[in-house]
Parts: structure tokens; sequence; C-alpha cells
């Protein structure tokens, strides 16, 4: 029997079931009553705000949920890459070459630190919503891992989780001093040059107080050349749970320098899978976030619940690009160095009312945030040196200068109506109202020929509706429909003029108005147990963007912000998995349909069908039918994972995952044919397969080993690709400007790695 609890109040009501067994002991030995079996029973988050939990088998969705358990058996290096071998329907494109910058997709919609990737999963540390205001992007390494408690992904168009739930909703929950008591320091070094640290403390304080803490530091050198990176990341919560009232107070930091070298050319891959392109390219981020939530039970059917935060950020961007405008006959220089720096500051305050009343159980919510940024992007030419680290020669110049502004204020509702016993009606909706603004303080203060000012107002109402019907206790089935938008952010708005395309993250122009994105998803399945705990789930689901925003690329880092007709994603889910007191398994599969769903113009000059349509005319244009595949998504999928406790002290672990081919970027219309001269590459990346093994071994109550081999039979395979124009030779040698040929880039996969480490429990 296992039971997991949510809140106090249930913990309660079984101390007060075993009181008033206890108060009846005669009875008791009278007559021996059969022992109780009590199903397993997981809730879930299902508000943005925490402290409104619904049981997980009462979710009209395939939610998935894992804690920091399993996250300690997977020896994760972070978030994604314990999402990508762990969670079903999860990929990653390593398109920066760096593990913390990778792209994770969820049934085809992305979270990405990287401008100009299409974003569509939102991301929430205990309640607030972290994706960047600047560009939605996400921002993994600010995330602290030695403090996630557990993690719950939502599927679908969720409106309860507001803005950029298109594709889903990632919540994360933090430990807690009384639930992760006592200190521990964890030790680890192996390959690559990677060192970490992380030393965790948690406590009660008094009767009904907590304290818990986590430090963790990574340096390490990179599998390719040049590439370092430090990660340093602090996490503190006090907090405290007296009578009806509970609350805490975190702290997050983070101050990371990271380094992550990109695409490269299939032909220079062939001579030096280690080598760069052009270099650096480095990002160092900086922030801190204050988060207070708190709740009150005003009595047994209501629950008053609030989240407040403020967060301060400094984000820079240091890269090293081939010049474009390279003349060797005039002995031009060859590169160009563009430099980047966000300033951000955000608050927002949520406040959330849940109450009991007959078959309802009701949520009523409301929430504003706001944000400011501060926008600065300079460049200056150079040459490059023998490793293609671009050199400066000129004073760096001031390309842009933008102050934006956004605010969301949104009210939202939830309704659970238990119509019998066995069926569940849900019903939600929310209401957002954004508005963008952004100011060109590079034209008023510099004199810059830029016109970035303007301003934008997005407005809607997002509805869901869903039904669960417990068949029999080991069969429940399930459908859901749901509606989740997304407004443009400045840079968005700042970079979506085709005639004046951006070099992201580092020049903005003036551009006509976008439109929001509105998503609509449907979804049904099947989830059930067999004996003997062996648990099985199906699904089926749909999603249709409408005016999807795309990044239309027009070279390597060079392009534009636009809206798409209609995207589609749709696919089947299919898992089964098992728990037993020496063996825990899983076995998933997903396929992947991801398409346009609209005709359309893009420019991809490297293509072999650019201007060959009649139906796009422009220069480097290719034609997009519906039904031709988004980019950078396999259409299958297969994880197998497995821990076996071999003895009490020792357990084995692997973690296998497999993805079909996938068409890269720049060939959305699938119709580029290389001729080996004017035009190479295939425009698809093959499949693969990867391998992970783990172990770990207490030697004692006080002390671990663990290690991990990754990429055990070390192949070779790339995750994510591009076409565009190469410049150099396989050697690396700067090729002038009309010998320089269309090929495909791509993002070459890190090779066999091992690390060790140790943990040991300090303290009483």
């Amino acid at each position: 029997m296992r039971v997991r609890l949510s809140n106090k109040t249930t913990k309660h009501h079984l101390i007060g079931l075993a009181v008033a067994a206890a108060a009846c002991p005669t009875q008791a030995q009278e007559q021996a009553a059969p022992a109780a079996t009590l199903a397993t029973v997981e809730v879930v988050g299902a508000m943005p705000v925490p402290g409104t939990d619904v049981p997980k088998d009462q979710m009209p969705s395939n939610v998935q949920t894992a804690d920091d358990a399993q996250f300690r058996r997977a020896q994760s290096l972070n978030l994604p890459d314990f999402m990508a071998t762990q969670l079903p329907s999860v990929s990653v494109n390593e398109i920066q070459g760096n593990p913390y910058q990778l792209d994770v997709n969820y049934r085809g919609f992305t979270a990405s630190p990287l401008l100009g990737t299409p974003q569509g999963l939102s991301v929430y540390q205990d309640g607030v919503r972290i994706n960047e205001p600047f560009g939605d992007v996400v921002n993994w390494d600010l995330i602290p891992k030695a403090a996630i408690a557990n993690i719950t992904l939502l599927p679908g168009s969720n409106p309860l989780f507001g803005l950029n739930t298109l594709g889903g909703a990632l919540s994360l929950q933090t430990k807690r001093g009384d639930t992760h008591p006592g200190t521990e320091l964890e030790l680890q070094a192996g390959s690559f040059g990677r060192v970490s640290t992380e030393l965790t403390h948690g406590r009660k304080l008094g009767e009904d107080g907590h304290l818990f803490l986590a430090l963790g530091g990574l340096n390490e050198d990179g599998w390719r050349d040049h590439s370092p990176s430090r990660v340093r990341q602090l996490f503190a919560k006090v907090g405290q749970d007296r009578g009806k009232l509970s609350w805490d107070l975190s702290f997050t930091h983070g101050d990371n320098k990271l380094v992550g070298n990109g695409l490269l050319p299939e032909s220079m891959l062939l001579q030096n899978r280690e080598q760069v392109y052009t270099r650096p390219d480095r990002t160092t981020n900086r922030m801190s976030m204050l988060t207070l939530n708190a709740s009150y039970q005003v009595s047994d059917q209501q629950t008053i619940s609030m989240t407040a935060y403020t967060r301060h950020s400094r984000y820079s961007t240091l890269n090293g690009d081939l010049n474009d405008g390279f003349d060797s006959a005039d002995n031009g220089n060859a590169g160009v160095e563009n430099r980047t720096k966000t300033r951000q500051q955000g608050e927002g305050l949520a406040l959330q009312s849940t109450f009991t009343a007959g078959i309802h159980r009701f949520t009523f919510g409301a929430s504003v945030d706001r944000a400011r940024t501060r926008f600065t992007q300079t460049e200056a030419e150079g040459f490059l040196d023998p490793t293609r680290a671009v050199v400066p020669q000129e004073e760096a110049e001031v390309d842009a200068l933008l102050a934006g502004k956004s605010r969301t204020a949104s009210i939202y509702f939830h309704d659970l109506v238990t119509l019998r016993p066995d069926l569940q009606l849900t019903l939600s909706g929310r209401y957002n109202d954004t508005r963008v603004t952004t100011r060109d303080e590079g034209r008023a203060l510099l004199g810059l020929s830029t016109t970035l000012d303007g301003e934008g107002r997005y407005r809607k109402f997002n509805p869901a509706a869903g039904l669960t019907w417990q068949a029999t206790p080991r069969l429940t089935a399930y459908g859901g429909w749901s509606q989740g938008n997304r407004a443009p952010s400045p840079i968005e708005l700042g970079c979506s003029d085709p005639l004046n395309p951006c070099v992201l993250p580092n020049a903005l122009q003036s551009d006509p108005p976008l439109r929001q994105v509105v998503s609509q998803t449907f979804e049904t399945g099947l989830r059930g147990t067999f004996d003997p705990g062996l648990r099985w789930n199906a699904s089926v689901f749909r999603t249709v963007n409408k005016d999807d925003l795309l990044f239309v690329s027009s070279g390597l880092s060079r392009g534009y912000f636009s809206n798409f007709g209609r995207t589609l994603r749709q696919g089947v889910e299919l898992g089964v998995g098992q728990q037993t007191k020496e063996l825990d398994w899983s076995l998933s599969y997903s396929y992947l349909r991801a398409r346009y769903d609209s005709p359309a113009c893009l420019v991809s000059e490297s293509n072999s069908s650019a201007e060959t349509s009649p139906a796009c005319t422009g220069e480097g244009e290719i034609a997009v039918r519906r039904g031709d595949r988004l980019p950078g998504l396999p259409a299958h999928q297969l994880k197998f994972n497995v821990d076996w406790r071999v003895t009490s002290a020792w357990s084995v672990g692997a973690q296998y995952r497999a993805y079909s081919r996938q068409t890269v970027r720049g060939n959305e219309n699938g119709a580029h044919v290389p001729d080996g001269l004017d035009f190479n590459g295939s425009g698809h990346l093959g499949g693969y397969a990867l391998l992970d093994l783990t172990t770990s071994w207490k030697m004692n109550r006080r002390v671990e080993l663990f290690a991990k081999v990754a990429n055990v039979f070390n192949r070779r395979y790339a995750s994510a690709g591009q076409l565009g124009r190469n410049g150099f030779d396989a050697s690396g040698a700067v090729l002038p400007p009309d010998a320089w040929r269309n090929e495909q880039f791509v993002a070459p996969g890190a090779p066999r790695a091992v690390w060790l480490g140790m943990r040991m429990q300090l303290g009483a």
C-alpha cells in the first residue's frame, strides 16, 4: 500500500481515523476487522499558485510527474537532461553546444534559452512564471537543481498557466527543510574537465518552522574546443506552518558564464568534431529572485493563497561571427563582434481562493505581472585569429538602444465538479490582458536611424473543459479541450520586418505589428493498472496554432519574426511501467506529426529549391506547402528506463532513448536536393539511439559512491541542423566570399563520458 499525501488537511484526517480506532480497543479485540487496502492516490498542482492540488486520476490529460529521488537515480546534470532521458514525448536540440543551453521540445513545442526559437511552453517555479519577458526564453542554468523537490508536466493549452502555454506547462516545486532534513555534500568529477559540488541543508525551526539551503557549483572545459563554462547557484527557503496559516519565503540566485559554440558545417565536422565555427559565443546570466507564498485556511471548505515575487536580472552575450560584408579584395575584416546587454526587472502578485460547495470544488484567482527591460547591442568589425576568434579592430558602435515594458493582468477560474463518485467534470478559463510597449532610446539619445517606438495590446479569454471517468478501479478514461495564447514579446515586435532582418540577439529594426498566437488542444486517452502493480497509459492529442510566431531565417543568424497562418501538432503516446521492491522500469513510445497547416513563402537561400516556385518569387524564398514537416522534431521516440536494486546497498540503472530522423531548419519544404557543388547536405538528420548507465553503492549510512557513463557506445550523432553559407574550408581557413558554399550545419552530440561522485551525510 502506498498513499501520497498532498497537504496537512489530509494528514489530519488520517490521524483522526487512527485516534478513533485507538479509542475502541475492546471492539477491535472482539472482532478483528480485515486489513483495509487503500488505492494509491497521487495529487498534482493544478494551478499556477501552489496549494491547490487535484488527484492525478481526475486530470483530463496525460500528466507526468517526477520527484527528487528519480532525479538522483538518473544522475542528471540539470533539468533538461533529466526530461530528455526520463519523460515521454520530450526531446532536446543541442543547437548551442552547451549542456545548459538546450532546446527542450515537448509534443512539438519548445522552451529554449535562444532568441529566435518559437517558444510554446510555460515554466513555473513555486508559482512564478520564469519565462523571460523580453523573448519568453527559459534560462535553464538559473533553475537550482539541488532545490527541486518535484516536477509536473501538464500537456495541452492549459489556460490556467497563462501566457505561452501553447503546448504545455512545466511546474517546479522546491524543497522544504522539514521534508528534506539533514546536511548533504555531493562531489562529482570526470570527463570534459567537469567538476561539480552541491551542498544542501534542511532542518525544522522550532515546532512549526522550516529552513532549507542549497549551493551548487560547476566548472567544465567542455568537449569542444574553447568551450569552458561556469555555473553558480544559490537557493534558500524559510517558512512556517502555524495553525491555519502557512507561508514560505525563498531566494534564488544564479551567476553563470556559458560558452556554447553552436553549429558546425558537416565538412568541418568530418575533419574534427571538436572544432568550432567562429568564436567566442559566450553568455553571462546573473539573476536574483525573491518569492513569497502564503495560504490561510479560512474554514474546512475554503483556503486563500497568495504568490508574490520580484526578479532582477542582467544578461549579456558576446558573439564572434563571420562578417557577411567581408571583401577579401579590399582586405576587409572577416569577422564581426556582436555584443548585447539586457537588464530586466519584474514583479508580480497572484491571489486565489479555493472552496468546496456540494459537488463543486471551485478556484478563483487574479494576477498581475509587469516587467521593464533595457536592451543595448553593439558591433565591431575585426579579423579572425588562427582559432577563428574575432579580434575587434574598431571601436564598438551602438546599433540599438531599446527600453521595453510589458504588463499582463489576468483573472481565472477552475471548477472540479464531481458528477458521480467515478465521474468528474473540469471547467476552467482565464482572461489575459497584455500590453507591450517599446521605446527607441537610441534614436532619442544617440541619434540612431532606428525607429523602434511601438505599442501593442492583446486581450483573450481562453476556456477549457474536460471529463474523467473511473470506469473501474483499474481503468480511467478521459478527454478534454483547451485554448491558450501568447502575446508577442518586445524582441519579436522589434524584429518583424522582412526588409530589415535582425542578427539575433543583436539587432532590432522598425517593424510592422504582430498578432498574438492562439492555440487549441484536444486530447483523449486511457490509463490504468494491472497486477502486480503494472501501470499503463495511452493517449492521442491534436493541437492547432493560429497565427503562430516563427523566426524566418535569411542566414545562419539573420532573420525576422512573422505570423504564420496555422501549424499543427498531433500524435500518440503509449507507456507502461512497474515499480517493485527490487526493480523500477518504464517503457514509452510517442509519435508526433508536426506540420505546417498553411502554405507560405519562407527565406532559405541555401535550399536548392529557393526561387524555383512560381508562388514564391522573392529573393531566396522557398515554397512551404500545407503538410510539410516542422524542422527539428523527430516523428518517433522510444525510451526505456530501468533501475535495479541488486542489494540493499548497491543499485544499477540504464537509460535508453531512440529518435527517428528529422528535417533541418532551412529545409522546411523538404525539397532540398544536394548536387555536391552549389548545394551540399541532405536537408535531414539521421535518427540515433543513446544508452547511459548509472550505478550507486552505499558504503554506510553516511557515504554513497555513484558513477555514470553517458553515450556508452560513443555514438556520433547530431541533434539539430540548419542549411547555411559556409565561409571556411574543411580545415577552418577562411575563404574568399565568392568561394563560400551552401552547406548543412549540424549540432554534434557529445562523445562518451564518465563521471564519478560521492555523497556524504554530515552532522546528525
